[in-house]
């Protein structure tokens, strides 16, 4: 059985390392590849009767997609399953491109039925509560190859990634999670991720990404894990992703998590217009960004937001004020530079589709995209979020630094020179905070 990972955000992937663990439980015996730092073992295709690919991710899908002929040329028999997030959205185009089956949700143990070939598979995603071994990491590529978290100081370390919940309470309605989870999460308890957290550990890892999709949608297990992790490893630092919504709820556990090792929280900003923010259904609106971050800054936790500031709800003084706030608020290294320029995505089953506002903009589904076109209502936004991609892309390809691009895009936001020049003053460059060496995105 082979196992193949397309990407996960820079980490040695979770979508290996668990149904590894699942499948060696059952006495089943697999290979893990990550396709993201290394090729195709194309023997290992040719005799595999079982190959799971793993799709957590729209960039993930989009690689599995450009992959997916070569697999059945290599092996037109073998069973070829599509597992996670991205696979359940679009069951009928990897159906279509050949693929046996599709799994999302708490899967692994469908995983397993389907490698004894006992089961036909599920299109629908899979709720329901797992018994959760401890993520094999044995055979996997080492630590070394994946994103490393820069320091301030121009020191680096090497970055273990874990998660303690799956799923999200949550419906907000551009993300991916709803559409399978809805609404639900589930706990992995807290022993196998501090043996998860320990191998790790002993494979040279001193900072722990927490992968939930939100660490905060179970508070009391997320600190009683922080909390037994330090007494374990009180050096061993960390960081996590919540909503907004749960940074100003649970702000009185910041402190405490900040105490226990905690150095950036990443949060889904998405946007400060409070209209975007409505028909996204985040949670949150422009007030409670401000609260989050200034009960961050207070504690010692960098935020580094995330956004999404091309919607067909955004205007050109949304994009403005994104910038002024940014500038004004010390984050200019706290945000990837891609970040300001990112168009929403609407992949098949999105919860967006409900919404009638969106209707008059909403275009054809793009399979290649997987995403359905939308156009803005006012033709100059799209012609300047390809304006924003062009300058990061050049920026990017060029070296320059993220100051410096911050400051070319800032120029096509703003209104003219002297505006440019007052953002300039309060962006000079300084030290940078603690940092993944991989951007997020989705």
């Amino acid at each position: 059985m082979l196992l193949l990972s397309c990407y996960e955000l820079g980490h040695q992937p979770l979508g290996l390392a668990l149904p590894l663990a699942f499948l060696s439980n059952a006495g089943l015996e697999a290979r893990g590849i990550d396709l993201a730092v290394e090729p195709l073992d194309e023997e290992a295709v040719r005799s595999a009767d079982f190959i799971g690919v793993s799709v957590p991710m729209h960039t993930a899908l989009r690689i599995a997609l450009d992959v997916l002929p070569q697999l059945r040329a290599l092996n037109p028999c073998a069973h070829l399953s599509f597992y996670g997030l991205y696979a359940a959205l679009n069951a009928e185009l990897l159906f279509s491109s050949g693929a046996s089956s599709v799994l999302s949700g708490e899967l692994e143990d469908e995983l397993v039925s389907l490698a004894r070939g006992v089961a036909p598979g599920s299109r629908a995603p899979i709720l329901k509560r797992l018994s959760f071994p401890t993520p094999v990491r044995s055979g996997l590529v080492s630590l070394d190859r994946y994103a490393r978290l820069e320091l301030g100081d121009g020191t680096s370390k090497k970055v273990g990634a874990v998660e303690t919940t799956r799923g999200c309470l949550h419906l907000c309605r551009h993300c991916p999670i709803p559409p399978i989870y809805q609404g639900r999460f589930f706990v992995i308890p807290q022993e196998t991720v501090r043996r998860d957290v320990r191998q790790l550990v002993e494979a040279g890892a001193s900072h722990i990404d927490f992968a939930d999709p939100d660490f905060l949608n179970g508070p009391g297990h997320a600190l009683s894990v922080a909390r037994a992790i330090h007494d374990e490893f009180p050096r061993l630092t960390f960081n996590f992703t919540a909503k907004i919504e749960h940074l100003v709820k649970h702000r009185r556990a910041l402190g405490e998590l900040s105490e226990l090792g905690c150095l950036f929280v990443v949060s889904a900003v998405e946007s400060l217009s409070d209209r975007v923010l409505r028909e996204l259904d985040k949670g949150h609106d422009r007030k409670a960004v401000f609260e989050a971050h200034q009960t961050l800054r207070e504690v010692g936790i960098a935020l580094r937001p995330t956004f999404v500031p091309f919607t067909p709800w955004t205007n050109r003084e949304d994009y403005r004020d994104l910038f002024h706030w940014i500038a004004r608020e010390g984050l200019v290294e706290h945000v990837d530079a891609v970040q300001l320029t990112l168009r929403l995505l609407i992949p098949p089953g999105s919860l967006l589709l409900e919404n009638e506002s969106l209707e008059p903009v909403l275009g054809e589904l793009d399979p290649r995209a997987l995403t359905y076109r939308w156009t803005h209502p006012d033709s100059a936004m799209d012609r300047l979020q390809e304006a924003a991609a062009a300058v990061v892309e050049e920026g990017v390809a060029r070296g320059r630094s993220n100051h410096s691009i911050f400051h070319d895009l800032a120029g096509l936001a703003v209104d003219g020179p002297e505006e440019l020049d007052e953002l300039e003053e309060v962006t000079a460059p300084k030290a940078r905070p603690p940092r993944l060496t991989e951007a997020w995105f989705c």
